[in-house]
């Protein structure tokens, strides 16, 4: 019956680590991007919160293939914060793309939010998969 379980003690530091690496993106890329999601969020605001969960999104989708296919913790740990620097790099390039972007999702503008969401998860799918190799 036990066997069932074994690898129970390796899902827990892989889950534990993982939401770790999950609290402390959404922590930083709040405090890192102009717009500050989370005090908009807390306002009412849906594009913050679209662009927001985009962010998390395509954070998680790389988070997840590194604990797939990661040989060890500190490996699983070393990914997750190169994904996470992908999806810093991606909220560039959607401001580069989208003038102004921080404004308009500031102002709940829905395109600004859908724009950094999309980039995001399109970041976040082919990071994940590009983890694989």
């Amino acid at each position: 019956m036990f066997g069932y379980v074994a690898g129970l003690p390796a899902f827990l530091a892989y889950f534990a680590t993982g939401l770790a690496a999950l609290a402390a993106f959404a922590a930083a890329y709040s405090a890192l991007t102009p717009q500050h999601e989370l005090r908009l969020i807390r306002t009412g605001n849906s594009a913050a919160v679209v662009a927001f969960l985009g962010a998390i999104l395509g954070f998680s989708l790389p988070l997840a293939s590194a604990a797939a296919h990661s040989v060890s913790l500190a490996d699983f740990a070393i990914w997750a914060l190169i994904g996470g620097v992908f999806q810093a790099i991606a909220f560039g390039v959607a401001c580069l793309a989208m003038r102004d972007m921080p404004r308009r999702i500031t102002e709940g503008e829905m395109a600004g939010g859908l724009w950094s969401a999309g980039i995001s998860l399109a970041v976040g799918v082919l990071n994940a998969a590009c983890m694989t190799s």
